[in-house]
């Protein structure tokens, strides 16, 4: 039996992220899901807009990404959309992000949710907030390229 190819390796982005955040450096950690939440996150009933990475007795944890279930979940199972999900990573890469985390200015935030090698990753960033002048910037920049667009566009017709 052959394993079927993923349709898409992306599960779900947090766009907020990036418009809240400088990253620093980005990290891949597994998750420690239940069957339910493969199989909500099969489907795309993921979300990470509100997610944010604690570090709890050495170990780090995705609090805020919400998992949908599925209406055809399984009587036995009691799911729990907004659970806390462990993240997996080696020893000595969580001890240098605390290190860095305890940095003033420093946090821990999910960018994405993907398939690797048939199991769900996720990728967070060592991250500084952006300030409000940064922000209003980023909003200047991304108004610019969508009206460079739209010239290009209206001059190819």
């Amino acid at each position: 039996m052959s394993k079927k190819p993923e349709t898409s390796s992306r599960i779900a982005d947090n766009k907020k992220a990036a418009f809240n955040y400088f990253f620093e450096e980005r990290f891949e950690a597994g998750m420690v899901l239940q069957g339910w939440e493969v199989k909500a996150a099969r489907e795309g009933k993921v979300q990470l807009t509100d997610g944010y990475v604690v570090i709890r007795d050495g170990e780090l944890y995705v609090l805020g990404c919400m998992i949908n279930p599925l209406k055809s979940a399984s009587t036995h199972v009691n799911p729990d959309a907004i659970r806390t999900k462990k993240l997996l990573m080696k020893k000595d890469e969580i001890k240098r992000l605390i290190g860095k985390v305890e940095q003033k200015g420093y946090t821990l935030v999910p960018i994405n949710l993907h398939w690797k090698n048939g199991r769900i990753k996720c990728e967070i960033a060592l991250a500084k907030g952006k300030a409000e002048h940064d922000k209003r910037d980023t909003i200047k920049d991304r108004e610019g390229k969508r009206e460079v667009e739209r010239a290009m566009k209206s001059r190819n017709r």
